[in-house]
């Protein structure tokens, strides 16, 4: 069960990757016909009103039934710093910085909101991270830089530089907010996430005067802004769960590799040198990650929480009229138990190594 959890939620990381690094060469249809900030509040507002949109049709359907936990008073800190660091303040350090950054040097800063993910995790949250993860996240980092750095270009640190740091801070804060409640609906994590960051956003683009295209172009950023923000991002809090912050960071940097597929494609950008080399540092990685095994003795002290679960596996043995093999939720209490089996820092196994 541990295994095909784990190799399940590798493929939503992955497939989270591919959703979000498609992202920038499709973004890159909708230059020239409109601004950044107004862009960005699109691809946002698709995000949180299309996965709104989702939710109320699954709910019509018939026979539905609600298995995931809702969103509780406790979980709002968490949201509000997840849209406040990573919706809001990231973009907009992010853009200032630009203005006085290198692309070149940017698109290298870029990759260290993994790094700021994994360090975050580690120190303020002590999520476990051995070597073999430690040189996972190095091997794709190094891979997705290859990738997204222009060695023809300038290169230096500025302000604007560590800017862009500070961005990628900001984002890995955002992860690890999101971490903590990843447990609950993703689908309300993200609708609440995308409606408020776009909403800020397009505060923003108004008292800039940005200018606003015409309706299809704003529909076509908001349906790019549903699949690369929205079902990524759900994606994403999904394989959390079962994965950690760290990990499934590290799988999220795969996605430069795929924005550069796709650019092959949309562009008939062939590839170089230098995108076999970043193909090779990024296969190693996933594999290092895929190929982890970490099982120890380990004691589960009594605690209560509330997520989707079912009772055929090693952590859910509480008695109530659901069957063993259909998921539900509802607030339940692990008692003590100490044992040993193959895991990761999913929401069961976040005890201090």
């Amino acid at each position: 069960m541990v295994n095909n959890l784990k190799f399940y939620s590798a493929l939503q990381a992955l497939l989270a990757a591919l959703l979000f690094g498609a992202s920038a060469p499709l973004a890159k249809l909708f230059l020239g016909e409109i601004d950044p900030i107004p862009l960005a509040s699109c691809l946002y507002l698709g995000s949180g009103i299309g996965l709104l949109l989702y939710r109320l049709v699954n709910r019509l359907k018939k026979g539905y039934t609600e298995a995931e936990a809702k969103i509780h008073i406790n979980d709002v800190k968490w949201i509000l710093g997840a849209v406040a660091a990573g919706g809001v303040a990231a973009p907009i350090v992010l853009m200032y910085s630009l203005r006085n950054t290198p692309a070149s040097t940017a698109s290298l800063l870029l990759n260290f909101e993994c790094v700021a993910t994994t360090l975050i995790a580690a120190v303020a949250f002590k999520e476990a991270i051995g070597k073999r993860i430690w040189f996972a996240i190095v091997f794709i980092t190094s891979a997705s830089s290859i990738l997204t750095w222009d060695f023809s270009g300038e290169w230096g640190l500025s302000i604007g530089a560590l800017g862009v740091l500070l961005a990628c801070i900001l984002w890995g804060m955002d992860n690890n907010f999101t971490r903590m409640i990843s447990a609950k609906d993703p689908l309300i994590i993200v609708t609440i996430k995308g409606i408020g960051a776009g909403c800020v956003s397009l505060i923003l683009a108004n008292l800039a005067g940005s200018h606003f295209p015409d309706l299809k172009i704003i529909m076509g950023a908001m349906l790019l802004g549903f699949f690369s923000y929205g079902l990524s991002i759900v994606l994403f809090i999904f394989a959390m769960r079962h994965l950690g912050a760290s990990r499934t960071s590290a799988f999220l940097g795969t996605a430069p590799f795929a924005g550069a597929l796709l650019s092959f494609l949309l562009f008939q950008e062939l590839p170089n040198t230098l995108f076999y080399a970043a193909s090779l540092l990024m296969i190693v990685g996933a594999a290092l990650i895929f190929g982890e095994e970490h099982e120890h003795k380990h004691i589960h002290h009594s605690f209560k929480h509330e997520h989707k679960h079912r009772h055929d596996d090693d952590h859910h043995n509480h008695d109530h009229l659901h069957r063993a093999g259909l998921e539900h939720s509802h607030e339940h209490t692990h008692e003590t138990i100490e044992h040993s089996h193959g895991h990761t820092p999913d929401i069961h196994h976040r005890h201090v190594h």
